[in-house]
C-alpha cells in the first residue's frame, strides 16, 4: 500500500521513521512519500520537503513566513492528490496538518489517520470539531488522552508511547561506561548534570543562559549540553565558554551517565524520566508575568511536562515563565542532586510512571492496526 506521511519537527521525524519501519514489517509492499526528515529518508521512499524548511515557532516568525507556509501547504495538498496514497498519516504538527486534513477530506476519498494526536487537551479544545469531521482514525501515545477524547464521543487507539521503545532499544545495546564516555567526549571525571534546553533556537536562547548561570553554584559537577539536531555548534559557542561542555547526537548516552538534568519541557522530560534521571523542568519565556497569567486562565491543564501530565500529579518541579529564575533553578536542582531531599522520591515516582506507560512496542502496535484497518477498508488479503 501507499503511505503519505506529514511531519513538522525532529521528534515527529523520529517517531514517524520508527512507524515506517514497523509498517514495512506489517506490509512488505509499503511505499512511502512524505514531508519529513533525515530519519524518515533513511528508511526509504520519497522525501518531498524537509521539516526544517517548514518549522516556524512563535507569532513573529510565523507572521514573517506566512507566504512560505501557505506555499508549502498548497504544494502538499496538490502532491497528495497527485500521488493518490491509500492513506494519509499525519504526525502531530496540528497547525499545518489539520488544514491539510480538511482539504483532503473535502476533495478526495483518501482515509486520514492521525498518529500522535494534537494536544488539544492543553488548549484549542475547539479543534475537536475539525478532528471529528476530518480524521478517520486517531492513534494516541499518551494514556490520559483516551478519557479526554471519550468525553467528546470520539474513540481513539492508545498504542503505548514510542519513547519507551526508543529508550529500551538504546539501553539493550549501549554498554559504554562512564570513564570511556567522558574520555571519548573530552569531558572531566566529575559527575554530570545534563542540560536539555530545547530543539529550537528561541528555546535555547531563552533557557540555556539561565541554566548555565545556575550551574556556577555547583562547581563539583560538570554541566553538559545535549546539542540539538540541526543547530550549528557555533550557535552554542557563547554558552560553552564557562562551566559547560557540549555533545551532539548523544542525548541518550548523556542521560545514561547523568546524575541529574535541567530539561526544557517536551518529549525530553519523558525521555529523562525513562532513564530515571532526576530533573527540573525549565521553560523561560519573555513577558513571564503575562504568560503565567495566560497559563492559569487559558491552558486547560495544570502541568506542562509530560511526566506530570501522565502521572496526574507533580512528580518533577516545573519552573515556567516568571518562575524560571536562576535562584529557583539552583534551589530545585540542589534538591535532586545526590544527597538531596527530593531525589529518591522522584526516582520512585518514575517507576510508577513507567508502569502507567506500559510495555514497549508502540510503533509495531500502531503499524499492525493501521494495516488491518486499511485492509478492511480495501478488502485486501493479508497474504
Amino acid at each position: 500500500m501507499k503511505y503519505y506521511l506529514i511531519v513538522g519537527e525532529a521528534s515527529g521525524d523520529l517517531h514517524a521513521s520508527n512507524l515506517m519501519k514497523a509498517l514495512q514489517k506489517a506490509d512488505p509492499q509499503a511505499e512511502f512519500r512524505f514531508f519529513g526528515g533525515d530519519l524518515m529518508a533513511a528508511v526509504g521512499g520519497s522525501l518531498v520537503k524537509h521539516y526544517k524548511d517548514m518549522a516556524y515557532m512563535g507569532f513573529i516568525p510565523v507572521l514573517l513566513h506566512l507566504r512560505t507556509i501557505f506555499r508549502n501547504m498548497d504544494y502538499c495538498k496538490e502532491d497528495i492528490v497527485r500521488w493518490q496514497p491509500d492513506v494519509l498519516i499525519l504526525v502531530d504538527y496540528p497547525g499545518f496538518n489539520l488544514k491539510i486534513a480538511e482539504y483532503i477530506k473535502g476533495h478526495t476519498h483518501i482515509p486520514i489517520f492521525y498518529y500522535i494526536s494534537p494536544k488539544i487537551w492543553a488548549w484549542k479544545e475547539y479543534r475537536i470539531k475539525n478532528i471529528k469531521r476530518d480524521v478517520d482514525e486517531l492513534f494516541s501515545i499518551l494514556p490520559f488522552e483516551v478519557d479526554f477524547f471519550q468525553k467528546h464521543s470520539y474513540p481513539i487507539h492508545y498504542i503505548g508511547n514510542p519513547c519507551v521503545d526508543a529508550v529500551d532499544c538504546f539501553q539493550q545495546e549501549y554498554t559504554e561506561d562512564f570513564i570511556h564516555f567522558v574520555s571519548r567526549n573530552h569531558l572531566e571525571n566529575r559527575p554530570i548534570v545534563a542540560l536539555l534546553a530545547g530543539s529550537r533556537k528561541q528555546e535555547i536562547k531563552d533557557n540555556l543562559s539561565r541554566m548555565i548561570e545556575a550551574s556556577r553554584a555547583f562547581p563539583e559537577y560538570q554541566f553538559v549540553i545535549a546539542g540539538a539536531p540541526g543547530i550549528a555548534p557555533e550557535f552554542y559557542q557563547i554558552y560553552t565558554e564557562g562551566n559547560a561542555k557540549i555533545v551532539f547526537g548523544q542525548t541518550y548516552d548523556l542521560l545514561s551517565h547523568a546524575v541529574a538534568a535541567l530539561v526544557t519541557s517536551g518529549t525530553a522530560t519523558l525521555e529523562t524520566a525513562l532513564f530515571c534521571v532526576p530533573q527540573v523542568v525549565c521553560y523561560y519565556t519573555a513577558c513571564g508575568k503575562l504568560v503565567s497569567f495566560l497559563r492559569r486562565h487559558i491552558l486547560k491543564v495544570k502541568y506542562i511536562s509530560l511526566v506530570n501530565l501522565i502521572a496526574g500529579k507533580e512528580v518533577v518541579s516545573e519552573l515556567v515563565a516568571d518562575g524560571m529564575t536562576v535562584n529557583n533553578v539552583k534551589e530545585q536542582l540542589a534538591k535532586i542532586l545526590p544527597g538531596g531531599e527530593g531525589r529518591s522520591r522522584m526516582q520512585k515516582e518514575y517507576e510508577s510512571l513507567i508502569r502507567i506507560l506500559g510495555e514497549s512496542g508502540a510503533s509495531d502496535r500502531a503499524a499492525v492496526q493501521i494495516v488491518e484497518l486499511l485492509r478492511q477498508k480495501y478488502n485486501r488479503s493479508s497474504k
